[in-house]
């Protein structure tokens, strides 16, 4: 099922708020600032506008009201259109199960529904969340693709325990905030692109085999017909290890995490 046709749950004929988009600038199909590919297999796609998203606190202490629940071209989940009491409107990542009509407020004590955002000290323990904060007041920044959530493990001093959705756990300051539930959409990891002209409506290139190309383009290029790619270990185009290497560079969030994600067997 594409996202598109998720016809049941998206409100029907209703266009974009106007106030709420953003035209940004044409990207620039994967080149640096010298002109030079940085990052390959980008290009193209429809044009699209951004939906200005509040991931933060904006509307402390007032109740919204769920208006609508839109597609977004430039995330994996759906978007919530909340109307506050003062009549202003706001988007928001839309959580798993949200209905048109659902009222929602962000506090520091809130009680424990689908879409309510507070302190994550105030959250108990073994309730899902996402749109979490890395620091205090700067706003969600992890847990925001579709049908991710993270568990709150325990509560700590000044610190909360989450496991994150690939497994791995870590400290986050008890301070910050976080939104109750999931978010919506979990059957995106279903979706099937089904044919290449869909997959270059989204901007992406195609991608090319090493072993189809020239010696001077990949090492594992070269040869009359088909060949093994003749090398002890496979390599990326710039001859580096393409499997089993860490590639995680040093975060400064690196100090909060008590256990790495498990590898998948």
């Amino acid at each position: 099922m594409r996202k598109s046709e998720h016809k049941g749950i998206l409100t029907k004929n209703k266009r974009p708020e106007k106030n709420l988009l953003l035209d940004l600038k044409k990207r620039n199909s994967g080149r640096g600032s010298d002109g030079r590919i940085t990052v390959r297999h980008k290009g193209g796609g429809v044009k699209k506008l951004y939906r200005i998203i509040d991931f933060g606190q904006e509307k402390m202490g007032k109740k919204g009201k769920v208006i609508a629940l839109e597609y977004d071209p430039y995330r994996t989940s759906f978007i919530t259109l909340v109307e506050y009491e003062d009549n202003t409107k706001r988007y928001r990542i839309a959580p798993h199960d949200i209905k048109i009509g659902d009222e929602i407020i962000c506090d520091e004590q809130v009680s424990l529904k689908t879409g309510n955002r507070t302190k994550i000290r105030h959250i108990p323990v073994g309730t899902m969340v996402y749109e979490v904060e890395l620091e205090p007041s700067l706003g969600g920044k992890i847990v925001r693709s579709a049908g991710s959530g993270a568990k709150v493990l325990a509560q700590e001093g000044r610190f909360t325990n989450i496991q994150m959705p690939s497994g791995e756990v870590r400290k986050v300051l008890s301070e910050c905030y976080a939104s109750i539930g999931m978010v919506s959409f979990p059957e995106w990891r279903y979706v099937v692109i089904g044919k290449a002209g869909r997959s270059r409506l989204r901007g992406i290139r195609p991608s090319v085999r090493g072993t189809a190309m020239n010696p001077v383009d990949h090492p594992h290029g070269g040869g009359e017909g088909r060949q093994p790619i003749g090398l002890k270990y496979p390599k990326t185009p710039w001859g580096k290890h393409a499997l089993g290497v860490k590639t995680r560079k040093k975060k400064w969030t690196d100090k909060y995490i008590l256990s790495r994600r498990k590898k998948n067997k």
